[in-house]
């Protein structure tokens, strides 16, 4: 179950210590890296989370985690304090609304672009332009293809939605003609 609302609040404790030290792009890095760990590694999530395990043992697991990845100490507390506080089941959320909160202050979107077949890299630049003269953000790009959409390209970044799909265009002409019955 998300705890979106939680993971918010703990993210923006965090991002406002990391920019008072002016080091929210290294604490980015390392709520990222901790989040990789969780999306590859099960037994990690199992060892932070599982209250079978007793707290002193899931400490040091996040010990060890800490030590090995060379974080820095206002991190390294935040992680602990996680653990104490049985919140680590909800690390990957933070880090997303810390990446959120991070592309904010950089003024970074992510979008993506449907396609019907593989786009070019040229082409893809060219969209990315586009779309950053659009919004007024510097746009990172997640390419995708699906056949269904016959031709052109679906792009969005945020609530911004473009479609010139050829799919989306024969459906209103296809409503076009039915008004006119």
């Amino acid at each position: 179950m998300k705890q979106t609302i939680l993971a918010r609040r703990y993210a923006k404790a965090i991002f406002m210590v990391g920019t008072e030290e002016g080091k929210y792009e290294e604490y980015n890095e390392a709520l990222q890296g901790v989040a990789g760990l969780y999306a590859s590694n099960p037994e990690v999530v199992d060892a932070l989370t599982n209250p079978l395990y007793p707290l002193d043992v899931r400490q040091k697991v996040m010990v060890g985690m800490i030590a090995s990845m060379g974080v820095e100490k206002i991190m390294a507390n935040f992680l602990n304090l996680l653990v104490e506080k049985k919140r680590a089941a909800i690390l990957p959320e933070i880090a997303e609304e810390f990446k959120h909160m991070v592309d904010e202050i950089k003024n970074v979107s992510h979008g993506t672009v449907v396609s019907a077949v593989e786009l070019d890299e040229e082409l893809q630049g060219k969209i990315r332009e586009t779309l950053e003269k659009l919004t007024g953000k510097k746009v990172e790009l997640t390419t995708t293809i699906d056949s269904s959409i016959i031709g052109g390209i679906v792009a969005q970044v945020g609530d911004l939605v473009l479609d010139g799909s050829i799919r989306t265009q024969l459906a209103s002409l296809k409503d076009s003609i039915k008004g006119r019955e």
